[in-house]
């Protein structure tokens, strides 16, 4: 059978489409299990999260500078969504494949492919089945947020959409790999297996890598781990965006190619090299942009507001070398409480790693050092901390050091209570309407009703 004109493809209505990839995603046991097994997952979570922030609760209202530490970002937001992560790595991928998978299985993707569609809608229209079904099985991790402020609890807005956000697009890039997985596999436990080596690989990836310099930490970098962190510690990265956001398109791009059942394996192979060239090309110039902001409450990635601003004032190149090893934890906390945030800060800063090869046991004399060189003029010191460092710069670059800022103070959000009854909801609420949402998408109409009309012949 011949397929449609394309001008056909191009003027069908995408909207019985999208009805039919919804219904089709909902009908399955994929995705009503996976929310099943989330529903305690997270609620055990959760409540272990409450547990442990009250006990250091009752410990910071006596103490104010103790009250400073105590921020929802990592006491709640993060181990709650980090069990509704876990799932999502280990159990979504089923869910996508589904999208895919059986149509190839039952021969039904022959006939999908002769709709009056382009093949990038159809995957378009997968994909946002997928997207739907993410947004599911997020109800336990997003009714953990709404029983937490039921409490009393703190959340700051900004922060929070942000991590969900980090979640949603983690959620998809998932959701891609399955489609891809599916699309070139023969059956859905084959797909399954694929999906699961990459994600599962990436937590090997990253466990075996973290720390290392040169070739080893461009690797883990890569790894599917590293995308969720900046938004856990509250940035909003540019280059992390660009770089997922390229993923996701260039997995449905893949998608695409190996989509219609007719075309030669080798044509396939040619164009999938030439879209691989183009997605590592695009991850290349998208680990250029450093662009990123801080949208934490306590703003833990920054300097105070008047050391950010007098630091933005200064436009004379900053080079510093640093001679300490990656896994040097000396490295990491100047990493994390220096560098990271001048690199924010000053708009022209270039930080050279200078013992990436050397080990920590054998150092060498000058190991420990911290080399400033701001324009002509040149200061190091061995000190990781703000304090020592900031003024060191102020005094390359010949200027007064700003008075201490004031209305930067974090207050910290303390709170004493129980999520124990929650558990009921976590364990026979929600998953009650699960099961009844399950049973009454079941007996909704058929897809192939969707696509039939008054009068069309089936």
């Amino acid at each position: 059978m011949r397929s449609p004109e394309p001008y056909l493809r191009s003027t069908a209505s995408i909207a019985p489409l999208l009805t039919k990839e919804l219904r089709e995603i909902t009908a399955g046991r994929a995705l009503w299990t996976m929310l099943l097994l989330v529903c305690p997952l997270v609620g055990y979570s959760f409540a272990e999260a409450v547990s442990l922030y009250a006990e250091s609760s009752s410990a910071a209202l006596q103490s104010p500078v103790l009250a400073k530490s105590l921020s929802p970002l990592d006491g709640l937001l993060v181990p709650t969504f980090g069990s509704f992560y876990v799932a999502v790595t280990l159990l979504f991928p089923f869910v996508a494949i589904r999208a895919l998978g059986q149509e190839k299985e039952s021969g039904a993707l022959r006939l999908l492919v002769q709709l009056p569609y382009r093949y990038s809608t159809l995957v378009l229209a997968k994909l946002c089945a997928v997207l739907a079904a993410w947004c599911l099985v997020s109800i336990p991790a997003l009714s953990a947020l709404a029983i937490w402020t039921m409490l009393g609890g703190h959340l700051a807005a900004i922060e929070t959409l942000n991590l969900v956000f980090g979640h949603l697009l983690y959620g998809l890039l998932v959701g891609a790999i399955g489609l891809f997985a599916a699309v070139i596999s023969d059956s859905s436990s084959t797909a399954a297996i694929i999906a699961l080596a990459v994600t599962i690989g990436s937590w090997v990836l990253d466990f075996t890598l973290a720390g290392r310099s040169g070739l080893s930490s461009w690797f883990a970098q890569i790894s599917l781990t590293q995308t969720l962190r900046p938004f856990e510690q509250g940035l909003l990265s540019a280059g992390l965006l660009l770089g997922i956001s390229t993923v996701i398109c260039g997995l449905a791009t893949l998608t695409v190619v190996w989509l219609p059942p007719g075309i030669a394996l080798r044509a396939k192979l040619v164009r999938s090299l030439f879209c691989l060239l183009a997605i590592v090309l695009a991850l290349g110039l998208a680990a250029q942009v450093r662009k990123s902001v801080d949208i934490s409450e306590d703003r833990r990635n920054s300097f105070s507001s008047v050391d950010e601003r007098l630091l933005a004032t200064l436009r004379l190149p900053l080079a510093i070398s640093v001679d300490l090893a990656p896994e040097d934890p000396r490295y990491v906390d100047l990493r994390r409480n220096v560098l990271s945030k001048l690199e924010r800060a000053m708009p022209n800063v270039t930080i050279v790693l200078m013992s990436g090869r050397q080990s920590v046991a054998n150092p060498s004399d000058s190991y420990g050092q911290i080399e400033y060189v701001y324009g002509t003029r040149t200061d190091r010191s061995r000190s990781t901390s703000p304090r020592e460092i900031l003024p060191l710069l102020y005094a390359l670059a010949g200027v007064q050091p700003p008075p201490p800022g004031s209305g930067d103070e974090y207050p910290g959000y303390p709170l004493v209570a129980s999520a124990d009854a929650a558990l009921l909801w976590f364990l026979v609420g929600l998953p009650l309407l699960t099961a009844f949402a399950w049973w009454r998408f079941r007996r909704l109409p058929s897809v192939k009703s969707l696509f039939l009309h008054e009068g069309d012949e089936p």
